[in-house]
């Protein structure tokens, strides 16, 4: 079943839910460019991986390397054992730390020829928002970067908590922002506020000259996603959304929301 949100469903942010949604969101965007790029072009998914210490809390990039002892600290550490044996120890059972894999997507368009980066769409993800987190500070690195390359950048913030990636200039408050850097306008960047009411827009991917744009359909792409997800049957929607609150405003329409929805779904179908 559809969502009952005619743009972004709010209930979607839920820690449990908002890894799959967001892979299969760089999926969907790469699977509805890739038509309208070939011959020339071909879109691909980036992942980022991020391991985070499920004990400790701390997090690297990249799986830790094997530990190397020199020839001396080992020569120290024999001379030191006791030279009489007292027979073999008996094993005991204990645990290894885990590492938790924290994945992010994006979605790259790529020259077919050369391989090389045209636009770059950054999806961002909950811990992209956490400053504080490694994350957070990949990102920014990652995004100052491509804002200073040749390559057109789009930025899609689905989320509504965490701190947004900064802009010079003030835009309209919203809870979601899309967001389109062409590389050869910058610093001017073209913005999308979007309201939690409003429809997801259809924004323009750039390309290189003289080719056109290619329109993606970020309304349409939600909506696969969502019907694939199930999403309809893991979201509990007689609890509140995810944090941050919603304004009295928004609350209000939520609620209004779902128990249209609850309605519909409680009349009888006549054939």
């Amino acid at each position: 079943m559809p969502s009952p949100f005619p743009g972004m469903d709010p209930y979607i942010e839920q820690p449990a839910v908002w890894p799959d949604f967001h892979s299969d969101l760089a999926g969907e965007i790469r699977a509805r460019l890739n038509p309208h790029l070939r011959p020339r072009y071909f879109a691909t998914t980036e992942i980022t991986i991020i391991y985070e210490n499920a004990v400790t809390g701390k997090r690297h990039q990249g799986r830790p390397d094997v530990g190397v002892h020199s020839l001396k600290e080992t020569q120290l550490a024999y001379e030191a054992a006791p030279a009489a044996g007292i027979g073999a120890p008996e094993p005991v059972e204990s645990r290894v730390v885990p590492d938790d894999p924290l994945k992010f997507y994006s979605v790259e368009i790529r020259t077919a020829s050369e391989r090389k980066l045209v636009t770059s769409i950054e999806i961002l993800s909950p811990a992209n928002k956490q400053r504080g987190h490694d994350a957070f500070e990949i990102y920014e690195r990652k995004r100052r970067g491509i804002l200073v390359s040749e390559t057109h950048f789009i930025e899609i913030d689905l989320l509504r908590g965490g701190e947004r990636p900064q802009l010079v200039d003030p835009v309209p408050p919203a809870p979601y922002y899309i967001t389109l850097s062409r590389a050869e306008r910058r610093p001017k960047v073209m913005v999308w506020p979007v309201q939690l009411r409003n429809r997801l827009p259809v924004i323009p991917v750039p390309l290189r000259e003289p080719d056109p744009d290619v329109p993606l359909d970020l309304g349409a792409v939600v909506a696969a996603v969502y019907e694939r997800g199930a999403y309809d049957i893991q979201l509990d929607y007689n609890r509140p959304p995810p944090p941050p609150p919603l304004s009295a405003e928004e609350q209000t329409w939520v609620e209004m929301i779902l128990k249209r929805e609850k309605q519909n779904a409680q009349t009888p179908v006549v054939a």
